[in-house]
């Protein structure tokens, strides 16, 4: 019981202050991880000493990295993973050795003994996983550019880190075990890579078809975290990482169909975690430490993020990343991360740091981090400002035919939309920075190009002077808006289509000249009240026009919270196994002015007239001498394929409105 008394305790200081803190940062703007980084700082020993066992709280913060890693591997595919392979391997090999190498360098410079420099230099290039891939969730860049580049290095960091932990004894002048070597570790990964690839196809998916059948959501979201857990373990055990073991079982779980539910589930207690994790980073640091150190850190600390910026940058532009995206994703992983603390640890052990340089590294990886959310929003600037002759330009010869459509990105959206226009006949061109992704399709016989739209010269060398359509369907917002500006003031008449998850984005799209904003969030909107409204019997040319004055208002009744249209239908009607439809007679119908006998539902489209709803008020099983007015509206009853038949037949006709009819589903 005293135990947990004083667990209790720690953990409710913690998020007491954290709520105090975080929210005097949002007043002032600051993100949140700086604001549980503060929180750390000020509970921690060298603080308030308000927590009594840290130990709790690192290994509480240690299940916060586990399940943001498995989130993050959730996310994402092995068919995904596949295709970074190449800035995984080539992009994170370069970007450690030279870094290392660097890092190495400058503690020579300082005429530190050899084996410390090298030390110092496997501190250099780990960055913080736990951050970067935190923010670049909240800003919905995972599946930018940047932001696949990101996690590209940072997994090679992450298994990087093992080989610099099994050196440590080495340059400690230490005896290390044949149970550490290296070929033992070789052969454990190689054990952990055949797991995780059978796990994928065969057992795991058995085991969650087993579990789902039962229909117990507690059991399934246990069978969800032990899955975790135990691979992460497992991988601990051969010498990887908790983090990267997480990040399997998360590749694996993505695998199935139970991925999105797996993800709602585990999201709660990750954040919870993960909070946790910036606060035990921060407990790692006090006020003295920063006052010591404070002229050394003044130079030290930005010249030791610029070498960590640059050799990612040309690590970036070796595996055939614009400039703009690789110095984007250099300025995002600029920080000295989580594992650089726990090879520092080791290293301060095993005597290769003093007691003075591990506190001045323990300062510069913390306030690396608290840096971290501003290089984000400097990538964001460097990004839109870079100037345009920098970024690379699609090889290969212009397109023979001028496009008529341009596809930028070649995600889900880009594809359907190629697909679609491969259908209806329409020459088009695809832009895409994904170079294995390219590779792949252009194996294939796709009209995709490497480049980045971003960049004038590659617009034009795609032919859009003779485009109509550009249609931008990428994650990253700050590229969209650069091309959407660009391409208006290239194309003055260029119709201008815009994807977007953002909702502050719209107005701002708008502004910069896109024609057409397409909202995510808003789009599923409309999808899910356009069939309510078709269940309660609405007649779809109402459900249609509503729709239309949403998207041309620009979303304005969804962001207003004021809704400016109200249907006039009223009708609910509430049949078991039948289908049911409403039509609005329209004065140019041919259901206007005839009677029921001679409109022919009944011969020609197999449908009864339940009702008419002429002035609001309803009519129950209408005579054969009823004459049909325009305004009515006929509520029928028939099969599927009869109510099709219905709906073909007015789709042909040419008025306007149309009249469309709604089905009871």
């Amino acid at each position: 019981m005293p135990e947990l008394h004083h667990f209790l305790h720690d953990m409710g200081i913690i998020f007491l202050l954290a709520i105090g803190v975080v929210l005097l940062c949002f007043r002032l703007r600051v993100p949140p991880v700086i604001g549980f980084l503060i929180t750390g700082m000020l509970a921690g020993p060298a603080g308030l000493g308000l927590v009594e066992d840290l130990h709790v709280v690192e290994m509480m913060a240690e299940i916060g990295v586990v399940l943001l890693l498995f989130t993050i591997g959730i996310e994402f595919s092995l068919k995904e993973l596949w295709q970074i392979r190449r800035p995984v391997f080539l992009g994170g090999s370069i970007q450690a050795l030279t870094t290392t190498v660097a890092g190495t360098a400058l503690a020579l410079v300082f005429q530190l003994p050899l084996n410390t420099a090298i030390f110092c230099g496997f501190l250099l290039p780990l960055s913080s996983t736990a951050i970067v891939l935190k923010l670049l969730q909240e800003k919905a860049e995972m599946n930018a550019p940047q932001g696949r580049l990101s996690l590209a290095l940072l997994i090679f960091q992450d298994v990087a880190a093992i080989p610099m932990m099994l050196m440590i004894p080495f340059l400690a002048g230490t005896q290390q075990s044949s149970e550490s070597s290296g070929g033992i570790i070789l052969l454990k990964i190689a054990g952990v890579v055949a797991l995780t690839l059978v796990s994928a196809r065969y057992i795991i998916p058995w085991i969650l078809n087993q579990v789902v059948a039962t229909r117990i959501r507690e059991l399934f979201l246990i069978t969800v975290a032990g899955i975790c857990l135990v691979i992460a373990w497992l991988s601990s055990a051969v010498g990887l990482s908790l983090a990267l073991g997480a990040f399997i079982a998360g590749l694996i779980i993505s695998e199935s169909e139970y991925s999105h539910q797996a993800m709602g589930h585990i999201l709660p207690f990750r954040d919870v975690f993960t909070s946790l994790f910036f606060v035990s980073t921060g407990m790692l640091l006090g006020y003295q430490s920063l006052l010591a150190n404070a002229w050394t850190l003044l130079w030290l600390l930005p010249l030791a993020l610029g070498l960590k910026v640059l050799w990612v940058v040309v690590a970036s532009r070796a595996v055939g990343y614009s400039l703009r995206i690789s110095l984007m994703g250099g300025l995002m992983l600029a920080q000295i991360g989580e594992f650089s603390l726990i090879v520092g640890k080791l290293g301060y052990q095993s005597d290769l740091l003093s007691e003075s340089q591990y506190q001045l590294f323990l300062s510069m990886a913390i306030l690396s981090m608290v840096f971290t959310p501003i290089a984000f929003w400097l990538a964001a600037r460097c990004g839109r400002w870079l100037p345009e002759r920098a970024v690379s330009v699609p090889s290969g010869e212009a397109p023979a035919t001028p496009p008529r459509l341009i596809i930028v990105g070649y995600g889900i959206g880009g594809r359907n939309l190629a697909h679609t226009a491969t259908i209806a006949d329409i020459p088009y061109q695809i832009l895409e920075m994904n170079l294995e992704t390219v590779r792949q399709e252009q194996a294939a016989g796709v009209p995709i190009h490497y480049g980045d739209a971003t960049q004038q010269e590659v617009l034009n060398h795609l032919g859009i002077a003779h485009a109509q359509v550009l249609s931008i369907m990428i994650s990253d917002a700050t590229a969209t808006r650069r091309i959407v500006e660009l391409a208006r003031r290239m194309q003055p008449h260029l119709w201008i289509v815009v994807r977007t998850r953002f909702v502050h984005e719209i107005d701002v799209l708008y502004d910069l000249g896109a024609s057409d904003v397409i909202a995510e969030e808003f789009e599923s909107s409309i999808e899910v009240f356009s069939r309510v409204l078709n269940r309660f019997m609405v007649p779809h040319d109402e459900v249609h026009q509503l729709a239309a004055d949403i998207r041309s208002a620009h979303y304005g009744v969804f962001r207003q919270d004021s809704p400016q249209h109200r249907t006039s239908n009223q009708i609910a009607v509430r049949l078991p196994n039948v289908e049911l439809t409403s039509v609005r007679v329209n004065s140019n119908t041919p259901l206007e002015g005839v009677t029921l006998e001679h409109s022919q539902l009944r011969q020609r489209f197999q449908l009864t007239v339940l009702a008419i709803e002429r002035h609001r008020v309803s009519h129950a099983q209408p005579g054969p001498q009823w004459l049909i007015q325009a305004g009515d509206i006929l509520v029928l009853m028939g099969d599927n394929e009869a109510i099709q038949k219905l709906n073909a037949f007015l789709d042909q006709i040419d008025q306007e409105p149309h009249s469309r009819t709604t089905s009871k589903r």
